[in-house]
Formats: C-alpha cells, sequence, structure tokens
C-alpha cells in the first residue's frame, strides 16, 4: 500500500539484482493480512464480544469465532482474554486495534485515489478547519496549491475539532488544519505555519483607540475562550501566553460557538479575545482588531490519515520550516 515504510534487505549474492522488499503489511508467516478478518476483529473489539458483533456482521458466532482465530493462529498472538464473561483486548490486541483502523482506513483511501485517476472528473481535495482558523486564513495557507496545482479542486469545510479525527480517519477529508502541536492518536501531522497573534475589541471598548498593546497592558481585561483549560489546545496556549506575560488571566467561555473568532467580542464587549485577523475595523466597524507588540506565534496544524500519499497535501505539509503569515492591515 502506498505510503507505508518499506524495509529492503539484499544479500551478498543479490547484488546487482532487485532488492526483496518486505511488506508491513505482511504477517510473520508470509501470509498478507485480510482485511476482512481485520474489520471482523475491530468488531468483536467494538462490541467487547463475538455475539453482538456476530449479528451485526450477519455471521454465525462459530464462524467469527474461527476467523478471529485464524487471524491469532497467523500473526502468532492471543488477541482477546476470553476468561470472563465478556471478552477483553489483550496488549497485542489493543496494539491490532489501533494500526487496523489506520489500515483499513488508508485501504479505502486508496481505493477511492484509484478510482479517482480513472474517472473523467475528479473528486474534490477536501481541506477542514476548526473555527480558530479563518476561511480568509485557510486560502492563504492554499496557496502553494492554488499556484503550483491551478487544475486541481478544493473544497474547504469548518469542522469543530472533535470532529476532525474521525472525518480524516473515514476519508470523508484529506487535510485538517487546527490550531495544535501535538500528533492526534493514529493520525499524522506536521505545523505548516505560525500567525502573529492580535487582539479584537468593541468599538467602544477602553483599548478600541491603540494601533498597538503589549501583552502587560492587557493584564486586567477578561479573555474570551471557546473552550475551558484542559480541553483545548488552543484554549491552554492563551492561558501559557499570559502567563510567560508575567499575569494569570480571568477568562470567560464564550456560549456562542463556530462564529468567526473576532464576533465575540460583540456578546462580550467589555471583554479582548486573541484573533489572528487582521488588524483595523472589523465586522462592519463594530469591532477593531489591534497588535500586539512582539506578539505571541500560534501555530496551524495540518493533520492527515498516515500510510498515504498525495502529492497536494505534499504541497502544503512539506518544507524546510512552518512559514509565519501575518495578514495586512485593513483599510
Amino acid at each position: 500500500m502506498p505510503g507505508y515504510l518499506q524495509r529492503v534487505v539484499v544479500s551478498a549474492g543479490d547484488a546487482g539484482s532487485m532488492p526483496h522488499v518486505l511488506n508491513p503489511a505482511v504477517s510473520p508467516t508470509g501470509e498478507p493480512l485480510d482485511s476482512r478478518r481485520l474489520q471482523q476483529f475491530l468488531c468483536v473489539a467494538d462490541h467487547s464480544g463475538f455475539s453482538k458483533a456476530a449479528e451485526e456482521l450477519h455471521l454465525s458466532q462459530q464462524a467469527l469465532s474461527a476467523s478471529v482465530a485464524k487471524l491469532e493462529s497467523q500473526l502468532g498472538v492471543t488477541l482477546f482474554d476470553r476468561t470472563g464473561r465478556q471478552v477483553r483486548l489483550t496488549p497485542a490486541g489493543q496494539a491490532l486495534r489501533d494500526g487496523a483502523s489506520v489500515l483499513l482506513s488508508a485501504g479505502q483511501v486508496l481505493v477511492r485515489q484509484v478510482r479517482d485517476a480513472a474517472a473523467a472528473q475528479r473528486r474534490p481535495f477536501v481541506v477542514a478547519h476548526t473555527p480558530a482558523i479563518t476561511a480568509e486564513e485557510v486560502h492563504g495557507l492554499l496557496e502553494p496549491v492554488r499556484r503550483g496545482m491551478p487544475d486541481v479542486s478544493v473544497t474547504v469545510v469548518q469542522m469543530f475539532p472533535d470532529d476532525l479525527g474521525p472525518a480524516v480517519l473515514n476519508g470523508s477529508v484529506d487535510l485538517a488544519l487546527r490550531r495544535g502541536a501535538t500528533v492526534p492518536a493514529m493520525l499524522a501531522a506536521a505545523v505548516i505555519a505560525y500567525h502573529p497573534l492580535r487582539i479584537a475589541v468593541a468599538r467602544d471598548h477602553r483599548l478600541a483607540g491603540h494601533r498597538a498593546v503589549a501583552m502587560p497592558d492587557l493584564r486586567a481585561e477578561r479573555f474570551i475562550v471557546w473552550a475551558p483549560p484542559g480541553t483545548s489546545f488552543y484554549t491552554d496556549f492563551i492561558l501559557s501566553t499570559c502567563r510567560r506575560a508575567g499575569f494569570e488571566p480571568t477568562l470567560v467561555v464564550n456560549r456562542i460557538q463556530g462564529a468567526t473568532p473576532a464576533t465575540a467580542v460583540l456578546d462580550y464587549p467589555d471583554a479582548v479575545a486573541f484573533v489572528t485577523e487582521p488588524p483595523g475595523p472589523a465586522l462592519g466597524g463594530t469591532a477593531r482588531v489591534i497588535d500586539i507588540t512582539d506578539p505571541p506565534l500560534v501555530p496551524v496544524q495540518g493533520v492527515w490519515l498516515p500510510h498515504t500519499r498525495s502529492p497536494i497535501r505534499d504541497l502544503l505539509t512539506t518544507g524546510d520550516t512552518p512559514r509565519t503569515i501575518s495578514s495586512p492591515p485593513r483599510r
């Protein structure tokens, strides 16, 4: 399958001949892993038992048990602890569950890519982004593809952070963009850009007339966030940014989710919001975005399905260093 790391073994007698490529999707016995058995194994793992899994798969319990036993024999490990009333995954079973989900998803993506290659009109490349990254910023991040692959069709959709991982795993999203730095479980990721932080304020806020502010000048302000600390990278980033500036911030969680970040100050006019939008008037003059002196840089992370290849994605995610993108002021 494209994208898998391959180990090449060349013996002394093979000099000048084609190397043997060991496929990691092949078991130690030399027999390729059967995707149907993997799907059946995952169903048993999801239900913690064979009875409900067999019913869902429209198989007899005996046939399903035999399939899992064959998989265990092929791998040379025990996948389930069957001593209790419910079957439980062994450590080997847990490892297979995590890897099999990605493997099967990558296989589905490969099938789609093959069919797309034969189709007269190819499926658009789908980019999802969280509300913390504006559609305008996504358009800017797509610049390498817009310039380097002008014939490629791209569809941009907004999703909440918790929906990104499942969408990438099921193949409905090719690349997800979020504010983050840690690699999500079962996925691949890289920081592809940084945006300088600014603050948004309502037009009647005491800071609305400032062209720029320093972080310590904000210690008395309330800061609007979109999730409580400990549940969101972006909130934790804001919290640590304030602490590095020498103060403990007062946070208020926005009750309006999914809107452009600067809109938060319209509902909390006495508070400020960290944004990455261009400086100047915003939202028809009802708000203003102000530069921060020596601004903190917040990352944009691209997330995708491992063990897959995509020239479009490569244009967006590869490079020696992530770009720092600063929007020009609004007039």
